[in-house]
């Protein structure tokens, strides 16, 4: 039996992943084109420093409303950025322990790619190389992404955001662990913004 196979036969099913993720996840609209971003809290979002180019960006919310985004701070040799919105009322994505991630797991992405609103794709993890010196440490997974879902969360099967996915590699989507991101959000909003 595949993993696919596998994680359809078992609860969640993929359906109520995509709804969760659904939820949490936003669409950016930039100069350079769109992306996606997760909602980290109920005023701050967290995407990548490529698809965050501008001081003020439109971001949609899974409610169909669009709210203006202030950019709080960039990393951009990181790709990282951190936009803050009113409070929105809705409730944030859930975070796993990207440390607790192996090859082999089931993740999904979802995101925006191609115009394409809400989408799903799902594979499973092909390495976690260690961190090169000065680097950084990427998830690599034999999943399907396309510009749009940059920014975008990669979940495992619970639902729960394992990374930020940033770009492709060889064909293999790369991720930021979200590990990384908690660390770069309490760097953010320990200093004045």
């Amino acid at each position: 039996m595949s993993a696919l196979a596998a994680l359809e036969a078992s609860p969640p099913h993929l359906a109520q992943i995509a709804e969760r993720l659904r939820r949490v996840t936003v669409e950016v609209y930039g100069t350079s084109g769109g992306g996606a971003g997760i909602l980290w809290s109920p005023d701050l979002i967290v995407t990548n420093a490529h698809v965050a180019r501008a001081p003020r960006v439109d971001v949609g919310l899974a409610d169909d409303r669009h709210v203006e985004a202030r950019l709080v701070t960039a990393d951009r040799r990181a790709d990282l950025a951190l936009l803050r919105i009113a409070r929105c009322g809705i409730a944030p994505a859930a975070l796993a322990d990207s440390d607790a991630l192996r090859v082999g797991a089931v993740v999904v992405a979802f995101g925006h790619p191609l115009g394409l609103r809400r989408t799903l794709t799902a594979g499973v993890v092909h390495a976690l190389p260690p961190a090169l010196p000065g680097g950084r440490r990427w998830i690599q997974a034999d999943l399907r992404l396309a510009p749009g879902n940059s920014g975008g969360p990669l979940a495992d099967t619970a639902g729960q955001v394992v990374g930020i996915n940033t770009m492709i590699v060889g064909g293999l989507g790369l991720a930021i662990p979200i590990n990384e991101v908690r660390r770069f959000v309490a760097s953010a909003t320990a200093s004045p913004a």
